[in-house]
């Protein structure tokens, strides 16, 4: 029987292959700077033409791109065909506002199933802080005339660390690539919500059920506070939309007597 050669593999392919992984589950993002080729060739132990082959093979797949004397980047036209006008389009049409968030019931549910079930403590470290910086947020947004986008960030935040603890890179991706889009939801939904004085407080209740599931490692439970967080954000908003068509309704017969 004749046995074929078992071929190694190519440094800078592996190389490659490592930074790709980076890339994919976001320990590299979209525009971040890598290190300097010889902090890089260090950290992989390796020579610095090798690496400097694997950067060319991942310059070659639209990855990454050089800056003359400005270093290497990651390249920030990942998932580019999600920038569309379209997204645009929907951020200012109303009915949008109510598609975006079942998407966000998928979304945000599938990521806190998965961030209780694959989550590490470094994870949940993350997602605690980015909880905290929500309260802190908040507290700004109510000192500062409603500074409502800086709020709308941090809630947009604390989302993307449950996306990136799920070790899913379709939806990190997916999430980042959305991001404009559903900071701009979050906004719109924080400044309807703000004329319901109770409702902060009981969202806030429902975001620290959702973080507490995730940290206790109970993927069904986390799920299930996912639901209820944006079910009652939707809620709220329904009702409110009613009584905004109430009161046109009212002030338009009074226009006409």
């Amino acid at each position: 029987m004749a046995y074929k050669k078992i071929k190694q593999p190519k440094l800078s392919d592996v190389i490659t292959s490592q930074l790709e992984e980076m890339i994919l589950e976001g320990s590299l993002s979209a525009g971040q700077k890598l290190p300097p080729e010889r902090e890089l060739a260090e950290q992989f132990s390796v020579s610095r033409p090798s690496l400097r082959e694997a950067i060319q093979n991942l310059e070659a797949k639209g990855l990454v791109f050089r800056r003359q004397g400005g270093g290497t980047f990651v390249a920030d036209t990942l998932l580019s065909g999600l920038s569309d006008p379209l997204f645009a389009l929907m951020a200012n049409k109303g009915e949008s506002q109510f598609d975006l968030l079942e998407f966000r019931h998928g979304i945000e549910g599938m990521a806190a199933y998965y961030a209780a079930m694959r989550g590490t403590k470094e994870d949940f470290s993350n997602i605690e802080a980015k909880y905290e910086a929500i309260t802190v947020a908040h507290i700004e947004n109510t000192q500062l005339s409603e500074n409502f986008r800086g709020e709308a960030q941090s809630v947009f935040e604390f989302y993307l660390a449950i996306c990136e603890a799920s070790h899913n890179a379709v939806i990190l991706h997916l999430a980042r690539a959305m991001s404009g889009l559903l900071i701009d939801n979050i906004e719109k939904n924080l400044q309807v919500l703000a004329k319901r004085p109770e409702v902060p407080a009981r969202i806030a209740h429902y975001r620290k059920r959702l973080m507490e599931s995730i940290i206790s490692g109970e993927p069904n439970k986390a799920w299930g506070a996912s639901h209820k967080n944006l079910a009652y954000i939707e809620e709220i908003m329904l009702n409110l939309a009613e009584e905004n068509s109430r009161v046109t309704r009212s002030l338009r017969r009074l226009q006409t007597q």
